[in-house]
């Protein structure tokens, strides 16, 4: 089991699916977890798939670390360096920051948008673009470059893109597999600026994810090769324990890869196969 007992984690985007399973990973491996989003009150996320920032703290202390809910819009630049500053007093360190809030989902469930009927990004709704490019690439920006000066300080730390094979493929959708490549190229970009001070860098690819809304649409899926999203936190938790990791910035982390060759499974002992570019 990984020990990273004294270290301190912030997830994004973690009331629930992959963003929550990485906080729970973490603190199964004895971290203090800072765990983000907008959900406060369960059944409120635009979805309505359930779940909350506190919810999910309390998971990340059940599982052996120190949850600690951080209400934030990763949109408004305000709420995110308030988030910072507050570790900052609180644990004057950042080990880890995983940038998994995301944005753009929303036609699937806002009652507006008929997605199935668009044929090309021609008829797709124009703020789709905004908000992936908004809530996700930006986020994930923002948050990295106020993390970076409290990590360059230190002399270490990691931080994770989660992203997907999207970044690698043309036939997902323009402005998601062009928002999710510019955040793999993002991350090449900062783990050479960044190696010099110790600070790693890396993108993580998740393969199918059994999250919440995953398995609301099970019927839709081939589950056999399905990754928990704990076991996402499990890629993590390994790539953060690495004394090597530096060696491996800038560079796109599969996390069915990273369990073979840091050895561990899924939380029900299976080891998902990690999946090809074509594949996924």
């Amino acid at each position: 089991m990984v020990n990273l007992a004294g270290k301190v984690a912030l997830v994004t985007g973690a009331s629930r699916g992959v963003g929550k399973g990485i906080a729970v990973g973490l603190g199964e491996a004895g971290a203090t977890v800072y765990v983000t989003g907008r959900t406060r009150v369960a059944g409120a996320s635009p979805g309505k798939m359930g779940g909350t920032i506190y919810a999910a703290a309390e998971a990340v202390t059940q599982a052996g670390g120190v949850g600690l809910a951080a209400p934030c819009d990763h949109t408004d630049d305000a709420q995110t360096r308030s988030l910072f500053a507050r570790i900052q007093q609180e644990q004057g360190r950042l080990d880890i920051l995983v940038n998994n809030v995301w944005g753009g989902y929303e036609h699937f469930y806002d009652g507006v948008t008929e997605f199935w009927r668009e044929q090309g990004f021609w008829d797709t709704p124009f703020d789709r673009w905004d908000k992936m490019f908004t809530s996700g690439v930006r986020a994930h920006f923002t948050a990295s470059a106020l993390a970076a000066p409290i990590m360059i300080a230190q002399r270490s730390g990691l931080i994770v893109n989660v992203s997907y094979f999207a970044a690698q493929r043309d036939d997902k959708g323009v402005a998601y597999g062009a928002a999710k490549a510019a955040d793999d190229h993002m991350v090449r970009c900062m783990a050479h600026e960044l190696r010099p001070h110790q600070v790693a860098v890396v993108t993580l690819y998740p393969g199918l994810v059994r999250t919440e809304s995953v398995l609301a649409a099970a019927e839709f899926f081939d589950m056999h090769n399905s990754e928990s999203p704990e076991f996402q936190g499990r890629a993590v938790a390994a790539l953060a324990a690495d004394p090597a990791i530096l060696a491996k910035s800038g560079q796109v982390q599969v996390s069915a890869q990273v369990a073979l060759d840091y050895g561990f499974t899924d939380v029900d002992g299976r080891q998902p196969r990690p999946l090809s570019v074509a594949e996924a």
